[in-house]
């Protein structure tokens, strides 16, 4: 059976938590397509080509420390190749068409990657909201980060992600959008398992 979960939306919305409880409930495999991205910047912070590193990434890539700043801001900026998408859209289209149902989440699932997946959802919040979490995870893990530069940081991939000419972030025209600025974690899951279990 193939079924596919498309959900998009920005940094720190909460699309990431939601996906990995969505998939865990429905059984489905989960791929957070950002970490592709991640892997092919942090091989380039490495030093390599981002081309080649895209063509030749597995899914033991996806292992590791991914989540710094440094490799966000470099996966943010291949990202932007166009060679770099086309080599990634293969290896997510390729999950998203295995048995037994798969969810994907990153920016352009819906709208690209995955247009004739079954459910789309775009998880969205304030740019204020994400920042202070984002703020919160950085400053857990011991990053040296202030309030503004999170925030400032978090408006600038907003606007590098939705002004690019490939593929920007958007909602679908029929996604289901889950604005999680007011809602616990809990709630926005069970929004999204609804709109699945409706489809189903």
């Amino acid at each position: 059976m193939k079924f596919t979960v498309a959900i998009d939306g920005p940094a720190a919305a909460g699309k990431g938590t939601i996906s990995k409880a969505v998939a865990a409930h429905f059984g489905f495999a989960h791929l957070d397509t950002g970490l592709l991205y991640r892997a092919v910047g942090a091989k380039v912070l490495a030093g390599g080509d981002p081309v080649v590193a895209a063509k030749s990434l597995t899914e033991h890539d996806l292992g590791g420390d991914l989540r710094t700043q440094e490799v966000a801001q470099a996966a943010s900026r291949v990202a932007v190749l166009p060679d770099v998408r086309a080599a990634l859209y293969a290896f997510q289209r390729d999950f998203a068409a295995r048995d037994g149902g798969a969810v994907l989440d990153g920016r352009d699932i819906g709208t690209v990657i995955c247009p004739e997946a079954e459910v789309k959802l775009f998880v969205t919040a304030s740019a204020q909201v994400r920042a202070e979490r984002r703020f919160v995870e950085l400053s857990e893990k011991g990053a040296d980060v202030t309030r503004d530069a999170v925030l400032a940081d978090v408006k600038a991939r907003d606007k590098r992600d939705s002004e690019r000419a490939e593929a920007p972030l958007k909602p679908a025209r029929d996604a289901v959008i889950i604005d999680t600025t007011d809602l616990s974690i809990e709630d926005a899951v069970a929004k999204a398992v609804a709109a699945i279990d409706a489809c189903r």
